[in-house]
């Protein structure tokens, strides 16, 4: 099954490699959505084996292992920087294995983990159907997938100002709730809860933005994009068709958050 346009993984995994100097300082969405997610878990039922999928500088891994007595806590990323980088962080907690490795083919045996976390990282999957399969496989009969990624209102604001200049893809591709949920019950799992929230961001300029994005490792991966250079012109058209503030020199971002549990 495939939808939406097709994934560079090794953009991506270059993309998060290059943004882990910078990753913390610009991340404050990512863990604002991340203490949320931590909300939809039960918490007499996580004692076994957790996987943090993308644990980026261990931030939520952290916030895991400080919440939940896990015998077991594996934080896995794609980029080595990172998992260095979360190594670092989680230093002075000993139950904690890293592993660099591709969510497609997870080295982890079957039936091993209880429970699965991911902040905002599955949306940067190339085949999210095979990922879902990988964590239905790894995970426990019964065992819960608890996950935040980006919807399809993602950037609206953007998409909307580069559609004024070109017809190429200048900003991701977010899949909607209805293809997320055919991934999901194609793996095997049962959908227990499901939430949606739309964060709002403010920024001094498109350009800020735009540098925001680099820095989190999250500017455009598509590999359907325009391979030429933007020019100038270009980016100056698609600056001023960006919408503005009423009331101030400002410019807004909307970030559109999926959320949710499942049952393997």
């Amino acid at each position: 099954m495939s939808f939406g346009f097709n994934l560079d993984k090794h953009k991506i995994k270059q993309a998060f490699s290059q943004s882990v100097l910078t990753y913390n300082d610009v991340t404050q969405l990512q863990r604002t959505v991340g203490k949320a997610l931590l909300q939809h878990i039960k918490l007499p039922d996580v004692t076994d084996t957790l996987l943090d999928l993308g644990c980026g500088t261990g931030f939520l891994t952290a916030e895991l292992l400080t919440l939940l007595p896990c015998e077991r806590m594996i934080a896995l990323d794609m980029a080595l920087p990172m998992v260095q980088a979360a190594r670092l962080k989680l230093r002075n907690f000993d139950n904690v294995t890293y592993i660099c490795a591709d969510a497609q083919q997870l080295p982890i045996a079957e039936h091993a983990v209880g429970h699965v976390f991911s902040n905002l990282m599955l949306q940067w999957c190339v085949d999210l159907e095979a990922v879902f399969t990988e964590i239905r496989r790894v995970l426990k009969p019964g065992g819960q997938l608890v996950f935040s990624i980006f919807g399809p209102q993602t950037l609206q604001e953007l998409k909307q100002a580069w559609a004024v200049v070109d017809n190429y893809n200048h900003v991701n591709y977010f899949y909607s709730m209805s293809e997320l949920e055919a991934f999901l019950r194609q793996a095997g799992f049962t959908i227990l809860k499901y939430e949606r929230q739309s964060y709002v961001s403010s920024y001094e300029s498109v350009l800020v933005l735009m540098k925001e994005l680099k820095q989190m490792g999250a500017h455009n991966v598509n590999g359907g994009r325009n391979k030429r250079l933007t020019t100038k012109n270009q980016m100056q058209n698609m600056m001023a068709a960006y919408p503005k503030c009423i009331d101030t020199d400002r410019i807004l971002a909307t970030f559109d958050v999926i959320t949710l549990v499942v049952r393997a």
